[in-house]
């Protein structure tokens, strides 16, 4: 089957624009009493879009103590954790940990590999939508702004300028802010949509079956080790 093609950006373009969270359902929880306000409606969700930031890396010899943000959304609200403050750090682990809700993202490969070492805490539970849009025949990396377009139609905004800014800053920027909380509100809507986006696609086909090998194709020791058993001379009886 040939592989499909999202929007491009310039097609994606002509979408209305993401509806992107108003700033007052963005929380950045530091207090006490913030987080744990955070960890009760969070713990209630069965799925949150998920993403991470970090401060990027502009030489070879800095060393990387990302990620330094975690990000959670569901379809009405976004949660914003800095992993600088101890008490956001215990809720990120508690979340990304649970088995009982979903981390829903895209290209979480990266993730996999980083949370586990600055959190402490195996992930669990994580789903990565690249993986079901290629399930659907498209390339292995649609990522969110292609998702946005073909699940929601609309037009899904990325600043490379607050991608690549400090994210390891004790007080964000509220352009940072909205920045992130988009990165995980994006992906929260998506999979809030995927159910009825997917039952007007066709059926994904069915993986192939790993080949087998064929009993022509085994090895000259593996046969002469089998000639040698089933000639083996029968053991003498006591």
């Amino acid at each position: 089957m040939p592989r499909l093609k999202p929007l491009t950006k310039e097609e994606s373009l002509l979408l209305p624009a993401f509806a992107a969270l108003p700033d007052d359902a963005i929380y950045v929880p530091h207090t006490a009493a913030e987080l744990e306000a955070a960890r009760t409606t969070l713990l209630q969700q069965t799925a949150l879009g998920f993403d991470t930031e970090s401060k990027p890396l502009f030489h070879t010899h800095q060393v990387d103590t990302g990620p330094h943000v975690v990000q959670l959304a569901t379809p009405d609200a976004a949660w914003i954790l800095q992993l600088c403050h101890a008490q956001a750090l215990d809720l990120a682990r508690e979340i990304i940990s649970s088995p009982h809700i979903a981390k829903v993202g895209f290209g979480l490969d990266n993730d996999k590999s980083t949370l586990p070492k600055r959190l402490g805490v195996a992930l669990a539970n994580v789903v990565d939508l690249d993986r079901v849009f290629k399930r659907h025949g498209y390339g292995a990396s649609t990522g969110v702004r292609a998702a946005v377009a073909l699940v929601l139609g609309q037009n899904f905004h990325k600043s490379k300028k607050q991608s690549t800014s400090n994210w390891a800053l004790p007080q964000l920027s509220p352009a940072q802010i909205r920045y992130a909380a988009n990165d995980a509100h994006g992906p929260a809507m998506v999979f809030a949509a995927l159910p009825a986006w997917e039952a007007t696609q066709p059926t994904p086909a069915p993986p192939r079956p790993a080949p087998q090998p064929h009993p022509k194709t085994e090895n000259t020791a593996h046969r002469r080790h089998k000639a040698a058993l089933f000639n083996a001379p029968a053991p003498r009886e006591t």
